[in-house]
């Protein structure tokens, strides 16, 4: 080897000399979009199939490895070139598709949408991903393109990835770093004018680091990386974009610099002007500042005011439902690595510590990613319904005294790419059934309809052979996995042929963390192994998953199930799968009968390894968390329990084991080995046929892409039309509007309500409320005041409310006016209302501000997070 430091070492790219009939080979190489097409896919691998699997699925490193002679060979064959010629005009095609919003009535005109993650899981020759995160951002990516939505994606490009998995004889996890090779990946630098690489910088202490700039073709979608493995920077800022989730904090907050103020400032060495930016998790939220620095610069305004259009455009997505999930910071390192940046957004240090502190005052309080992003961002949602909720108790503070149900984050359930993750088999089948719509419209309920007619016997072949195929790819990984370990050949034997491509198979693969519970299936270990050594009904698990390398507790849950597996003689029936990917992933949630999930439940975001279970008519038994906890009907697959909260997490684990032996027992191994004459389980296929058509188009990323489109890009896009007209006057005056709301608010105060509460009230009847309010220096069209009325407790507290606008009626002078409103009560029961005052005005519409909020005071008590509402009765008419 020799080193740079010794000799200069000037490089260049040798890239595959192909035919001339064969040169369309490399444009589809380069771009992803043959991730998702089969029919490229299986142009690649009738090149060289061992080849195909040598080099992990990477048709660039494939063709820069072929014998010339191979290339020669079917530059000439007819039959290739027709599939080619095929292949080369459905990617043409989908590159000039009528984009989606296009083809709706929304037509918001010419905007940008910016979509920031740490890491983006395309296909898996690209390992710039480690799980669940990544791989929704690609599938993002796909669905964007296949939409045609007006997106670019930004990340980091790390030169080693993610870990790498194996385990040593004990079951212990081990890892290590492969350096991933970009000269022989779909990835190409983008250079500028002179044919050099562009680059763009960050400051770093006492420094700055350079970023190279790199893109990686999506379909239509580009994404761009930044890479600071540069020879401008010293050996450990080279390092920065070494690892995904490597490090220690210090990495972690010089990763994050890099993604956020990094990729705004490599989108503007693009030209790219985004209109909106989409912080997919809190990793990038450094990115607000930088859209701020940028238009305090080109704008000469205040931070307030850069903020407020900053703000407008920002659209955050948390997946964390734990306050332990997020990045957070000491105050000390924010203040070592932003002490000479606050001084160019017009903020102090203390400023810029508030942002990202729960509680403003704490000056001790951590600096959160995810609060940064929630202050600087109007728009903000969780991954689920269920998520939606936890994350609006687990913010509520931001916002105080606000209703939990009207803190501002809302909920776009995650969803997954259907032709990444749907078996090529099954694919055909639907093809021959639904027609090809359910490839570029897999959204539109009504397409899957026609599965439910589907013949029972053609799904259940599709799906015996894909179980069978998963099966004898399993005995080869096994086989390697134990030979390395240093197994005998008799115990290689006997392990990888007791593995049946028969027995039902149950699928469990996905991050190791102690909250999934991977072992909650040996808490009983006699009743599991009655179930595993059944002769006539038989049961067997694939289980994959990798642990984080400092997470101690995840890793001792994998040797939890392999030492049960081996100590017990049933590693034929409980197999761990090592080095769980997307290519592991694509045969386990194609070919299993079960896909099993038991995380504690509010634990799981949202989850999409059972989404893509599902696609594949693959029944889910998961506790009621996540996606599923909306997905779910009997008819569906199975629930682990009810939905139930435990305060004693054993008491969890007791219940909830023994729910899920009990299903296993009586339900899933009963149904699933129920067969008719013609050996098909017709219960088991009906829930297949049901899943398929219930769940794929709603758990799927192109509704999720639209559904982000209509619920917050389009918004943010209009809001933020309407702040940046005349200069940014909008912005301007919503700033000042709110420092004259901030500068009255502790002087506003309720002083009477008029309701004629004394007497029940009809259903569907009216109760006139009267209210007198003092608005000081305000004028009634700079607030909104509201009845909040709703069902009552047994405490006095409302249970959950809805606001109503009451009208000015009088001006009774000295700052007092006369509100009038009424509300309705739709069913019987015991209700009561509130009087509170928002902002007001067109600015302020469908916003909720924190700290604005203000309630008619208890007569006895100071006030109160919860508001004590005034009572009225709702009786059932005659």
């Amino acid at each position: 080897m020799l080193s740079p430091d010794l000799a200069r070492i000037r490089s260049f790219k040798v890239v595959p000399s192909l035919p001339e009939p064969l040169k369309p080979l490399l444009d589809i190489a380069n771009n992803m979009w043959w991730s998702w097409h089969p029919e490229a896919v299986n142009l690649f691998m009738r090149l060289d199939r061992e080849l195909w699997q040598q080099t992990n699925h990477n048709p660039v490193k494939m063709l820069g490895m072929l014998p010339q002679k191979t290339l020669e060979t079917m530059a000439k064959d007819e039959g290739f070139l027709s599939s080619l010629e095929k292949v080369l005009e459905n990617f043409e095609n989908h590159m000039k598709r009528t984009p989606w919003l296009d083809r709706t009535d929304h037509k918001p005109g010419d905007f940008k949408v910016a979509y920031f993650c740490s890491e983006f899981g395309l296909t898996e020759c690209f390992q710039i991903y480690s799980g669940g995160l990544g791989i929704l951002a690609g599938d993002h990516l796909k669905s964007a393109s296949e939409l045609g939505m007006p997106l670019v994606a930004v990340g980091l490009l790390y030169r080693h990835g993610y870990f790498q998995q194996y385990l040593n004889a004990d079951g212990w996890q081990q890892e290590y770093l492969p350096d991933l090779d970009f000269a022989n990946l779909p990835v190409t630098r983008v250079r500028n004018e002179d044919k050099q690489q562009l680059k763009v910088k960050v400051e770093m202490p006492g420094r700055d680091v350079t970023c190279g700039i790199w893109k990686v073709q999506v379909g239509r979608i580009p994404l761009y990386l930044l890479d600071t493995n540069m020879p401008e920077n010293d050996v450990a800022d080279r390092a920065i974009t070494g690892q995904l989730y490597g490090g220690d904090m210090e990495m972690r907050i010089k990763q994050e610099i890099v993604l956020g103020i990094g990729g705004v400032r490599m989108l503007n060495a693009l030209g790219i002007k985004p209109d909106v930016c989409h912080m997919n998790e809190g990793h990038s939220a450094f990115l607000a500042l930088e859209r701020i620095r940028d238009l305090i610069e080109e704008k000469n305004i205040t931070f307030d005011e850069a903020c407020s259009l900053a703000s407008a455009q920002n659209v955050f997505t948390t997946h964390t439902p734990v306050p332990a999930g997020i990045d957070r910071f000491p105050p000390d390192m924010i203040k070592r690595y932003f002490k000479d940046y606050i001084g160019n957004v017009k903020l102090d240090m203390e400023g810029l510590l508030a942002l990202g502190r729960e509680n403003v005052f704490n000056k001790n309080e951590f600096f959160s990613m995810a609060v940064l992003a929630i202050r600087t961002s109007d728009w903000a949602n969780g991954v689920s319904k269920l998520h939606g909720v936890v994350s609006r108790d687990m913010w509520h503070n931001i916002w105080p005294h606000v209703p939990r149900h009207e803190v501002p984050i809302t909920h776009v359930t995650n969803g997954v790419h259907a032709r990444t993750w749907l078996s090529g088999d099954l694919s055909n089948l639907l093809d021959r059934y639904l027609g090809s719509r359910w490839q570029n419209d897999s959204a539109d309920h009504s397409v899957w309809q026609a599965v439910e007619e589907m013949p029972d016997e053609e799904i259940w072949d599709v799906h015996e052979s894909r179980r069978q195929r998963m099966i004898l790819w399993a005995r080869r990984q096994l086989r390697k996995q134990m030979k390395q370990r240093g197994a005998s050949e008799e115990h290689i034997r006997d392990v990888c042929d007791g593995l049946s491509a028969k027995n039902l198979t149950i699928g469990f693969a996905r991050r190791f963390a102690t909250y999934k519970r991977g072992n909650l299936i040996l808490r009983d270990a006699e009743r599991l192994l009655k179930l595993l050594r059944s002769t006539d009904k038989p049961v067997q698990f694939l289980i994959a998953g990798k642990s984080h390398p400092a997470d101690g507790g995840g890793k001792d849950l994998i040797r939890q199930i392999v030492q049960f597996a081996r100590q017990s003689n049933v590693a034929h029936r409980i197999v761990f799968i090592e080095n769980y990917d997307m290519h592991v992933a694509r045969y386990l949630v194609q070919g299993c009968d079960v896909w099993m999930n038991n995380p504690r439940r509010g634990m799981e975001a949202s989850g999409t390894s059972g989404m893509k279970a599902a696609l594949n008519g693959v029944l889910n038994c998961s506790i009621m968390d996540g996606w599923w906890d909306e997905a779910y009907e009997s008819d569906l697959g199975w629930a682990i329990g009810r939905g139930e909260e435990y305060a004693n997490p054993e008491v969890a684990d007791d219940i909830e084991s023994k729910s899920l032996y009990d299903l296993l027992e009586k339900e899933i191994v009963p149904l699933f080995y129920d067969r008719d004459d013609h050996g098909v389980p017709r219960g088991w296929v009906k829930k297949m046929k049901r899943c398929i058509s219930q769940l794929a188009p709603m758990f799927n990323s192109n509704r999720q892409v639209q559904e982000y489109a209509e619920k917050l890009y389009l918004p943010a896009l209009r809001r933020t039309r309407v702040l940046e007209k005349d200069n940014l006057k909008e912005a301007i005056s919503y700033t000042h509007q709110n420092y004259r709301l901030r500068d009255n608010w502790d002087k506003l105060y309720v002083e009477s309500v008029d309701a004629a509460t004394e007497s029940p009230l009809g259903v569907h009847d009216s109760l006139g409320v009267s209210s007198i309010v003092y608005l000081g220096d305000l004028k009634p069209e700079e607030v909104r005041v509201q009845v909040y009325s709703g069902q009552v407790g047994n405490d006095g507290e409302l249970l959950t409310g809805n606001a109503f606008d009451m009208d000015v009626a009088e001006d009774l002078g000295d700052g007092k006016y006369r509100f009038i409103g009424s509300i309705n009560a739709g069913t019987s029961g015991r209700y009561g209302f509130a009087i509170r005052i928002v902002p007001g005005g067109l600015n302020f519409e469908g916003m909720v501000i924190p700290g604005l909020i203000l309630w008619e005071q208890p007569a006895t008590k100071p006030q109160a997070a919860e508001p004590a509402p005034e009572q009225t009765e709702a009786v059932e008419q005659n």
